[in-house]
């Protein structure tokens, strides 16, 4: 059995029109296309090709269509997946990155991420975290793990910190071929 809209009111015609000659629009063109060309007779196979979208995309906006009438067009807000952290615990893990972790009790001077993952779940401040989420936490708060020189705020306005590449040219580190990579090369 072949899927049309439903019959469409003079004021409904008028609206579609509208929105086809308003390109910036909150309905997207294609979807007020599907409506016109299933009011007009078309299947979906043909508004599929015409549109360039998925038949099974064509039915979807035909259904909601015909259900909701011109509002079910417009996309919803998706409501995303809600925060696994909350901002306290997002601000202690920050403050623990920046802090000395001797003060602490701990038998090292240095934050590793993996060192960092087993503290806050030991300490129960979340219950669970990846070192991923923990660097992805770090990072949206311009903290970020500096290479043999521990954590660090980023900041562009101080001369002061070492760049990575003169970091990498005292550790010694080298290419495979033995010589220094031109990515480390002086400038």
């Amino acid at each position: 059995m072949a899927l049309y809209v439903r019959e469409l009111e003079d004021a409904e015609w008028m609206d579609l029109e509208a929105m086809l000659e308003d390109k910036d629009g909150d309905v997207p063109i294609q979807r007020v296309m599907i409506v016109v060309l299933s009011a007009q007779g078309h299947r979906v196979q043909e508004i599929s090709r015409e549109v360039d979208l998925h038949p099974i995309n064509v039915r979807k906006w035909i259904h909601r269509f015909n259900a909701e009438g011109m509002d079910g067009l417009r996309s919803g807000k998706s409501p995303g997946r809600p925060p696994v952290f909350t901002d306290e615990q997002r601000d202690e893990i920050v403050a623990l990155a920046n802090g000395d972790p001797r003060k602490l009790g701990l038998p090292f001077a240095q934050w590793s991420l993996q060192r960092m993952r087993k503290y806050l779940m030991d300490k129960e401040i979340v219950e669970q975290i990846s070192v991923e989420t923990i660097r992805q936490v770090l990072r949206s708060n311009g903290v970020c793990h500096r290479m043999l020189g521990g954590w660090s705020k980023e900041t562009k306005s101080n001369p002061a910190l070492r760049t990575t590449r003169q970091r990498t040219q005292s550790a010694g580190i080298r290419s495979f071929s033995g010589r220094y990579s031109s990515y480390y090369a002086n400038p």
